[in-house]
Parts: structure tokens; sequence; C-alpha cells
């Protein structure tokens, strides 16, 4: 019992510091938006297609969260100049993303001067499922090569998505993926969850999640 309670009150914690951050987000009327997914499942790539077809219309920012490295930041570095690098090697938390973390970010990022924030959190479908950042929209991507079971093995991540990516659906001829078969998994868990079928490497659906993501934006 006296371990649930501590459990219980570090979430109780980082909510209150992410409706804190979920506060300066709306304070400077800037969409964020938490990219989760499995490691190789494309969030990086994801994250670089969607600033190519935004920039220079939307002004963007990157949280880039890593448990060592400083890869993925340089690569969206070299595209936008507001990236902010966590690692979270060290840390209580070094499986996912917290508020807290977030938080700290905040201050390195130029809000003022920018429409968007787009998170990039550790590659896990567990943990990251656990931490609410202060984001407006949580966006899971999985990949055909990962198979089409990935709702039934992490139901929490899928039940709590408001974006439900596909990625490499350039790969569907080769590799086991049933698209029908996953997204009647999801809408079991989720019904609310919008699906973007695409692939990073030929571009193809990309512009349909971008159109949507714009249609999320708030009014300046």
């Amino acid at each position: 019992m006296r371990k649930i309670e501590i459990v219980q009150g570090i979430l109780d914690a980082n909510e209150a510091t992410a409706a804190g951050n979920r506060a300066v987000f709306d304070q400077h009327r800037c969409l964020a938006a938490n990219i989760m997914s499995a490691p190789g499942a494309g969030k990086t790539s994801f994250i670089l297609r969607t600033i190519e077809r935004l920039s220079p219309h939307i002004r963007i920012g990157v949280i880039e969260g890593d448990v060592v490295s400083t890869v993925d930041a340089e690569k969206v570095g070299d595209i936008v100049s507001a990236v902010v690098q966590i690692n979270t090697k060290g840390m209580p938390e070094s499986c996912a993303l917290v508020a807290d973390m977030i938080h700290a970010a905040l201050k390195r990022l130029p809000l003022d001067n920018l429409d968007l924030v787009l998170i990039e959190n550790v590659g896990n479908l567990l943990c990251p499922a656990e931490f609410d950042l202060g984001e407006h929209l949580k966006v899971v991507i999985t990949s055909t090569p990962e198979g089409d079971d990935k709702p039934l093995k992490y139901p929490v991540i899928f039940a709590q998505a408001d974006v439900v990516v596909i990625n490499k659906s350039d790969l569907l001829p080769y590799v086991d993926f049933d698209i029908d078969k996953f997204t009647r998994a999801v809408r079991n868990l989720n019904p609310r969850a919008v699906f973007f079928p695409l692939s990073c490497k030929t571009g193809s659906g990309v512009d349909e999640w971008v159109a949507w993501l714009r249609s999320q934006q708030p009014v300046k």
C-alpha cells in the first residue's frame, strides 16, 4: 500500500506540472504535440516531414527526448533553430519524458515566436503513456514492419491517442500488416482517434496529416 501511495504522489505532481505547461502553451497560443512510438517506428522522420510541409508558414519548435544521444536533435536542428535536447540517462524516469522536463525545456524555447511545438518522446510504448506533459495532442506512431498487434500488446497508449499514424505504408506489400485489423483493434480501445496511413520515405499521406494538423492550430 505504501508503494502505491508513493507512485500516486508522483503522478499527481506530474499532473500539476503538466497543467502548468499546458497553460503556458495556451498563453502563447502554441499547439503542442507529444509524439510517441516504439524505437525505429519513424518519429524523427515524421517530425522532419512535418516541418518540411509546414515551414515557413507555421513557426515550429522541437523538444527532443532521448536516453543518451543528440543524433535526432542534430538532424532536426538542420532545418529549425528552436530545438531543445533532453537526455534522460540517470533520471528516475529515463524511459519517458515527464512534465518537469518539459517545464524546463519551455524556458529555452522562444514561445512568443512559435505556433507549434513537436515533442519527440523516448522510444517506448509503455512509460510515455503514464505521463501527461501538458500537450494538446497525443500522437502515436506505429510502423508496418512492427506488425498489427501493437494495440493488443500496448493498449493504454493507443487508448489515449488523439492521432494514430501508420508509418512505412510503402512496405505494406512486403510485410504482414493488416490495416483493417489494426484499425479495428484501436477503435475497440479508442473510437475517437484519427488515423493517418503514410510513408515518411515517399511522402505519401503526409499532406493529409499536415492539413489536419493545421486545422487544429489556435487562431493568433
